[in-house]
């Protein structure tokens, strides 16, 4: 929001007339483009010219980070890329030339990624991570003392000037690697100073001394799906392929800044295959690898076509005129001259012209079929508002899924305008913008122990749901629920983050290991754990499921999503009631009974806290919708 503000202020100093809603809308592509520049100079600076223009296209095209640079997408990860790829950018500067110069414009980048997203804790470990394995290598200078103590510093206190970090820099564990590399990289440093006034033995004592000291006060440093191979395929395409082919050729030619994009490739691999989410980040480092791969293929076919050396004939002057030296010259037939092969055509690779053709001809074809993927991509996946869904009937037609639409006009035309949505923190702000209803939890909620608390009335039993939702003052609970259609990104398939941050804050209530069978698997059918399928986020999603067949070919009560038949087909609500379920089965909307003692409270009733939120909520919702 400061960078749009900011934005649109300068612009009206220029006396250029543009609305703020439409700075938002393209603000994602703008900085899409800033993005392929950074990523362009920081592939300049681990290897080439050449490389650095692959590695720009590439990530202007790549699905894996159009997905979230589309115009109208106004979220924190738009920017965040630009700024983790131009921090990135500024530290391989800062290690090459060890100037404060350049490790004081890293700091300043740094601070605002912190600003910018909550994945800065990615930069503030691998840094320190490449410091550490540079150490470890013996690789110790000048220029990585300068570079990483100013970046530190600096990157740390502009960091706590952020209100939701404040200090957590020097509390949480997640900041202390940064912390321990400081310490270890000054450590390092008196060392080599010391080295110059001290002999060998007095050396080693005075390294065992440290060693000792470091051992007693050393510190105590304590979304989402895994990937699949699909998802890898469909963002990345042939870059998947490629990437380790450049990760090869970094390692081959190791430097101090190669061994910072080896790690990047090495711990971003590894997240992404943890949670899907973490794709966004793995994917510059990939474009970046392949594009070293492509450009050093390239070159090597290319130069060798363009430099190559002709073979040596050997002519007459070149002959003797005596028969053993005539014999050398002809072949049996004795017509045909015999080439003389010179020293530098015997360390020629010996790769002919039809084999480089035919090798260039390939590398054209992945080019060209990745740009197809990634136009397709783009404008069947990823150009489509996020509330409405397109699918393929087995004719071919296209079919288009409104549920979200139909279910918020539904809150917005049959609900209380006071009325409270409990649901999960992905779906609130549409809940806000487009029923103009009240949430606990939306997309800006940093308070962790509220959304815990949604998490644990989400996770626990009917009966302790219900007395969860009675203390927030809860009408209605909406879930997302994908079994029918096959939408993987439902509920149930995010309900495991549900537990896990429920157990965070509550661990004597929620425990993760409740929700698993005996064998440690994660099942909606007859085998699943009872604590899961007696959970309120069961009971919803699956109500009525039972006796729905889907498919002919399948049982009543089947999965879709999961591909299983679901275990508990005759659910009974006691505290709820189905107020609203949408035509594919996408969104569904529950009631919350009142007790029979004590009728729901009218607004006019309502306490004087209860009407200023409601007033809040309306007035900031008008200025949304630009009322």
């Amino acid at each position: 929001m400061v960078t749009s503000g900011t934005i649109h202020y300068l612009l009206t100093l220029l006396n250029i007339p543009i609305h703020i809603r439409d700075i938002c809308v393209f603000l994602a592509p703008f900085f899409s483009g800033l993005t392929a520049l950074a990523t362009y100079f920081l592939t300049k600076e681990l290897s080439s010219d050449a490389a650095g223009l692959f590695a720009a296209c590439f990530m202007a095209l790549v699905p894996g980070y159009t997905s979230r640079s589309v115009a109208g997408s106004y979220d924190n990860e738009g920017i965040a890329i630009f700024a983790l790829m131009f921090t990135y950018f500024l530290w391989v500067k800062a290690v090459k030339t060890g100037t404060i110069l350049w490790a004081t414009l890293t700091a300043l980048a740094y601070f605002y990624m912190v600003s910018a997203w909550g994945g800065y804790v990615f930069i503030i470990n691998l840094i320190p991570l490449h410091v550490f394995v540079l150490l470890l290598m013996g690789r110790f200078s000048h220029r990585i003392y300068i570079a990483y103590s100013t970046f530190y510093v600096l990157g740390t206190l502009l960091s706590m000037q952020i209100p939701f970090v404040g200090f957590q820099p020097l509390r949480t564990s997640e900041h202390m690697a940064s912390a321990g590399v400081f310490l270890l990289l000054q450590a390092c440093a008196f060392l080599k100073y010391i080295q110059g006034y001290l002999s060998k033995s007095e050396m080693k004592l005075v390294f065992f001394l440290g060693l000792v000291v470091v051992g007693g006060a050393g510190p105590q440093c304590q979304e989402h799906q895994p990937t699949t191979w699909f998802s890898f395929f469909f963002d990345l395409h042939a870059l998947v392929i490629t990437f380790p082919v450049g990760l090869w050729y970094c390692i081959k030619n190791i430097n101090d800044e190669r061994v910072f994009i080896v790690l990047y490739a090495i711990s971003a691999v590894y997240f992404a295959g943890v949670m899907v989410r973490l794709m966004l980040p793995l994917t510059p480092v990939v474009c970046v690898l392949s594009a070293i791969a492509f450009s050093n293929i390239f070159q090597f076919y290319l130069q060798e076509d363009e430099n190559g050396t002709k073979p040596a004939v050997s002519t007459d002057s070149d002959s003797d005129d005596s028969p053993a030296s005539n014999k050398n010259l002809y072949d049996k037939a004795g017509k045909v001259r015999k080439i003389k092969v010179s020293p530098t055509n015997r360390e020629d690779p010996g790769l002919g012209s039809n084999i480089r053709s035919i090798v260039m001809v390939l590398l054209v074809m992945i080019l060209m079929m990745f740009t197809v993927h990634c136009t397709w991509v783009t404008s069947n996946a990823y150009s489509s508002p996020s509330i409405v869904l397109a699918s393929y009937a087995n004719d071919g037609s296209r079919v288009i899924l409104d549920d979200f639409r139909e279910a918020y006009y539904w809150l917005s035309q049959n609900t209380a305008p006071d009325a409270r949505v409990m649901s999960w923190w992905d779906y609130g702000y549409q809940i806000q913008g487009m029923a103009n209803r009240t949430t606990l939890v939306d997309n800006n909620t940093w308070n962790n122990s509220h959304i815990a608390l949604v998490g644990k009335a989400m996770a626990s039993n009917e009966s302790a749901a219900y007395t969860i939702m009675r203390a927030l003052d809860v009408d209605y609970v909406l879930v997302i629920f994908g079994g029918v259609i096959g939408y993987s990104g439902d509920d149930i398939n995010k309900f495991l983050w549900m537990v896990r941050i429920a157990e965070g804050e509550h661990p004597k209530d929620i425990r993760e290991s409740d929700y698993f069978t005996d064998r440690g698997e994660f099942r909606v059918d007859d085998q699943g754990s009872p604590t899961l399928l007696n959970s309120l986020m069961y009971k919803l999603s699956y109500y009525r499921f039972g006796e729905l067949q889907t498919d002919y070919r399948v049982p009543a009560g089947f999965d879709r999503t999961r591909n299983m038949e679901i275990g508990n087909k005759h659910i009974k609500l006691e505290h709820l009631e189905e107020a609203y379920t949408t035509e594919h089965w996408l969104v569904r909307i529950f009631r919350v009974k009142s007790p029979g003692n004590r009728p729901r409270i009218p607004y006019a009733n309502r306490s004087i806290r209860s009407r200023k939120v409601f007033i809040t909520k309306k007035v900031s919702t008008h200025f949304y919708l630009g009322r």
